[in-house]
C-alpha cells in the first residue's frame, strides 16, 4: 500500500494554501492602497489642502507635472514633489 504523503502534489498543498492566504491578506490590500494613492496624486488640484511626509501643511497653489507649489503661510510658497504628499483634503471653493 503506497503512502500518500510521499506524493509531491500533496506536499505542495500547504505551501499553496499559505501563499494564497498571504496574497489575500497582505499583497492584494497593499496593491489596492497603492492604486488609490496614485489616483489621488493624479487628481491633485488647486486649493486642495495637503500634508507632506515631512509634516508640512499647506494649500496647493499650482500643479505641475511632477511637483506642486504649496502655500504654507502668507507669501511663503514651497515647491514639493508629488510623491512627498501623504494626505489630501479637498476644499470646497
Amino acid at each position: 500500500m503506497p503512502d500518500q504523503a510521499s506524493n509531491p502534489l500533496f506536499q505542495m498543498i500547504p505551501f499553496v494554501l499559505v501563499f494564497l492566504i498571504f496574497y489575500f491578506l497582505v499583497i492584494k490590500p497593499e496593491k489596492t492602497k497603492q492604486n488609490e494613492r496614485k489616483k489621488k496624486l493624479a487628481e491633485l488640484k488647486k486649493n486642495d489642502q495637503v500634508v507632506t511626509a515631512a509634516g508640512i501643511h499647506g494649500i496647493i497653489v499650482n500643479v505641475k507635472e511632477t511637483t506642486v507649489i504649496v502655500r504654507v503661510d502668507d507669501n511663503v510658497r514651497l515647491e514639493i514633489d508629488k510623491e512627498a504628499i501623504v494626505t489630501v483634503k479637498e476644499v470646497a471653493s
